[in-house]
């Protein structure tokens, strides 16, 4: 990989991950089978660079993008850090109000979104918020539009810095408002470079990233991380369960990542197709995975799935499970891989070993905190350690979860981990998906409840007596709604409060 001869820069940029000369492939569409070298995909973020400053983009800008998957979204976040400006990649899927909250937050300096798509995008958008139409092509890379005519113009740039923030992204919001995290180019770098390294990327390698490129997930660990690595992102416009078993396996995927749902769609639409036999591993993320769909992926897949640990403020990964010949845990998000792991307890010392507390880490990827939220930073970051609010224990150096500490069930003094009693549910036959959560009860202060979908048959008195084989009393769910499907966001993690609230008024 090239390295920058300015030392200020010394390889902790995101284009400094590409191998900007070689013409080897570093992103394929199986859509149409088009490839884009990597001196092209250099060359194109570059271009577009030049045409955004033009038009007012420039280090510690602001630039929204709404953008589906493919080539053009990596193009356009390599070319806006370029100019030291901050990528902010929204979700195709919002509403209009939802991106009022977003734009409304970000108060971004343009809006990327292409020409006659995504009518809520406008809608919601500010009439101060300049909107550049993309326009995209079949047959080369993107052209820009602002105000009806084409932006041709190219402006000469200063290079960006290590310390410029790269990307704004938002938390999830499942258990709070949503917060603002920047990610500077150093921490992105870093972390594409330690997954390559962790999972001992090469050029032979070739991702099939199946998760949104809005996401630190798809972005950082399916895309840069391959790109790093100097191997080819196989990047779906569209990504389909039934899609993904031919595109992979034509395109000899090595490895792909994604959430416990879309793996479990996966495997559901697999019928009479054979997983690749190029795939030397899969990776989950996102959220928990449960022992009963690791082993069903690891028969399906033919290869180790190993389950990884990951936020977007640690600009994605912090822990995985490694590669064998050393062990990958069932029920563990693994070993320390990107950040420092400790366990902590409520003032912020260390636990006794083995004892569950709030995971806290620290390392090169962390952000160095939220935007415009003194509370909230005062809260997480603590003597350098950033604490997740995530319940976990350490076990012969391996990280088991239990759950977000503000989604335990406190059931009349006892901690209860919703992911455990997830894991039981999911392991009845009949229960497609589950969710765990607290219900208020005047006794004990709150009480288990559970909503589950179902894959076949059952009554929800017949998978509560599942559950009493397999977990003490107080950890049954003394109610079990049963819903079409389980609310997921686009990341799958489960509003587990949001599910509560749906439900509380069913018997």
């Amino acid at each position: 990989m090239p390295q920058d001869s300015d030392p200020q820069r010394n390889g902790e940029l995101l284009i400094d991950l590409l191998d900007m000369e070689s013409d080897s492939p570093a992103i394929v569409c199986p859509d149409d089978d088009s490839a884009v070298s990597y001196q092209q995909l250099a060359e194109t973020a570059t271009r577009i660079a030049g045409l955004l400053r033009s038009v007012g983009v420039e280090r510690g800008s602001r630039v929204a993008l709404v953008l589906a998957n493919g080539p053009e979204i990596v193009e356009m976040v390599l070319a806006i850090t370029l100019l030291g400006a901050a990528a902010a990649p929204l979700n195709p899927a919002y509403t209009a109000s939802e991106y009022a909250f977003y734009l409304g937050d970000l108060d971004p300096e343009l809006l990327l979104v292409p020409a006659g798509e995504y009518p809520n995008v406008r809608q919601g958008a500010a009439s101060s918020v300049r909107a550049v139409d993309v326009e995209l092509l079949a047959d080369g890379p993107p052209r820009l539009h602002l105000a009806g005519s084409e932006i041709r113009k190219q402006a000469s740039f200063e290079p960006a810095e290590a310390d410029d923030v790269a990307l704004l992204l938002h938390t999830s919001g499942t258990t709070s408002r949503p917060k603002q995290v920047p990610l500077r180019q150093r921490n992105l770098a870093y972390s594409a470079r330690s997954i390559a390294a962790g999972y001992g990327l090469t050029g032979a390698d070739s991702s099939y990233c199946a998760m949104p490129l809005f996401h630190v997930h798809g972005l950082v660990a399916s895309t840069l991380a391959t790109l790093a690595s100097g191997g080819t992102v196989i990047i779906p416009r569209r990504y389909t369960s039934h899609g993904f078993w031919t595109q992979a396996a034509k395109h000899s995927a090595t490895w792909f990542s994604a959430g416990p749902t879309t793996h479990q769609m996966a495997l559901n639409a697999r019928e009479d197709h054979a997983a690749p036999d190029t795939l030397r591993f899969v990776r989950s993320c996102s959220s928990a995975l449960s022992p009963t769909l690791l082993a069903e992926a690891e028969d399906a897949y033919r290869a180790p799935v190993l389950e990884a640990y990951g936020m977007t403020e640690a600009s994605h990964q912090m822990a995985s499970n490694p590669l064998p010949p050393r062990a990958h845990v069932p029920g563990s998000v693994g070993i320390s891989a990107g950040a420092e792991l400790r366990i902590v307890g409520p003032a912020g010392r260390d636990v006794p070993t083995g004892e569950p507390g709030e995971v806290a880490v620290r390392g090169p990827g962390i952000t160095s905190g939220y935007l415009n939220n003194p509370t909230a930073n005062a809260e997480a970051f603590v003597d350098g350690w950033f604490r997740t609010g995530d319940r976990g224990l350490l076990a012969d150096g391996y990280l088991y979860l239990q759950g977000r500490l503000k989604e335990m069930i406190l059931r009349g003094g006892e901690n209860i981990s919703p992911y455990e009693i997830e894991e039981v549910l999911l392991s009845h036959p009949a229960v497609a998906d589950a969710a765990c959560f607290g219900v208020e009860d005047p006794k004990y202060g709150e009480v288990v409840g559970a909503a589950v979908a179902l894959a076949a048959d059952a009554e929800p008195s017949d998978i509560a007596d599942h559950c009493r084989e397999h977990l003490a009393a107080f950890k049954v769910p003394t109610v079990i709604h049963v819903l079409d499907s389980i609310p997921r966001t686009p990341t799958g993690k489960v509003p587990r409060k949001q599910i509560a609230t749906m439900v509380a008024g069913d018997p």
